[in-house]
Formats: structure tokens, sequence, C-alpha cells
């Protein structure tokens, strides 16, 4: 039986995954996925923490500038 990304067991043609579904959606059988993020999504929240953390406010306040010019000047 193949394996999803997370490592679990799931049905190899697309029948008998409807049915695992609507199997799991009814409450016959437990979905057995855990919801935990991979590694690189963990990391990635803390990039920008990192980056404000460390940037001066002139430097955000920059970078908020060019922001709202962008934004607001397609409009025009």
């Amino acid at each position: 039986m193949p394996k999803g990304p997370r490592g679990e067991k799931r049905p190899a043609d697309a029948i008998g995954l409807a049915v695992m579904i609507g199997k799991i959606a009814t409450g016959e059988a437990e979905d057995t996925r855990e919801d935990v993020k991979s590694a690189a999504a963990q990391l990635g929240s803390l990039g920008g923490k990192k980056r404000a953390a460390t940037m001066t406010p002139e430097r955000r306040a920059e970078i908020a500038r060019k922001a709202a010019e962008k934004r607001w000047g397609r409009c025009d």
C-alpha cells in the first residue's frame, strides 16, 4: 500500500481512497493523520520575526512606505 506525504498508508486507487474518505467522514474509520507542520514550515515562521527584530524602525517604515505606494499606485 502506498504511503502519503506524512507516511500514512493510503489506498492506491481513486475508488479505494474515496471509500476511505467516506468512512472517515461518517465516523466508520478513524483518521490517523497528525496535524503537525513540517520542519521547513516551522522554521519559516521564525524568519519574519527574526528579521523584524533586527530591523531598525526607519527601515521598517521605508519598506511599509514602498508597499503602500505599490498598493495604492495600481488604482490609477
